[in-house]
């Protein structure tokens, strides 16, 4: 049974784009553009998690909060503002929010956090799970876990988000500029030798699959080279 997500978010191209990423990580998505329409739907019917812009019509995201709180007091709740002074966070966290994330954010940040908040709550059975495989080798984004020749390796938030992204974009040439962008959401040198530092680490995990590699490609970025390719959602 998939999980299901009420999505409450005004701005539509953001709205369609989220939603049809989280669908295609396996979650049942409603997408609400209004408040007040958010809290009936809620009332209504049953969700595993909420994702709640701040500033939409009729009823704003912190007050939405306050009154799912008032008949669910379990239910993970994501904020998602453009706001980002200290300030605003709290208020929003001390209202009934659980995380908070700073437009423009990074997708796969989301994705990971709402597993990570199902998990926590129990419904780890409905949420999807993504998994790439080679002969030798096994990565689950969502638990940071990449095993290697039968050694499992705990990857940090950062590691786990890049091998996902080269992996999901296997056996093709992907510029620099666009993994930092991707990963870091800047494309500057500082951040260009931590992107250095973190293929390094991720060649190391990976150094005794031989059906795996992470080549550089001179003046251009890197390819991320695999003989044999399956991915696996497992609901």
């Amino acid at each position: 049974m998939k999980a299901r997500v009420l999505y409450l978010e005004d701005d539509e191209t953001l709205g369609f784009l989220t939603s049809d990423y989280l669908r295609m990580h396996g979650y049942e998505v409603s997408l609400i553009a209004d408040g007040q329409r958010a809290l009936q739907l809620f009332k209504d019917e049953k969700f595993d998690i909420c994702i709640l812009d701040i500033v939409v019509p009729s009823l704003d995201g912190v007050s939405l909060a306050g009154e799912i709180r008032k008949v669910n007091s379990d239910v993970p709740i994501i904020f998602l503002s453009a706001r980002a002074l200290p300030e605003d966070r709290i208020l929003a966290l001390k209202t009934g929010g659980d995380d908070y994330l700073v437009k423009p954010f990074q997708v796969e940040e989301l994705i990971l956090k709402v597993d990570i908040f199902l998990r926590r709550s129990g419904n780890a059975q409905m949420s999807s799970v993504e998994k790439y495989r080679t002969s030798n080798s096994e990565f689950v984004p969502s638990e940071y876990s990449l095993c290697v020749a039968a050694e499992e390796c705990k990857l940090t938030s950062r590691e786990s988000e890049l091998l996902h992204y080269l992996w999901k974009n296997a056996n093709q040439t992907l510029k620099r500029e666009d993994i930092l962008i991707a990963i870091w959401g800047d494309d500057d040198y500082f951040m260009g030798r931590s992107l250095d530092v973190f293929i390094s680490r991720l060649r190391k995990y990976l150094k005794s699959d031989a059906e795996i590699s992470i080549d550089n490609i001179h003046g251009v970025g890197f390819k991320f080279t695999l003989n044999h390719l399956k991915i696996t959602p497992e609901e």
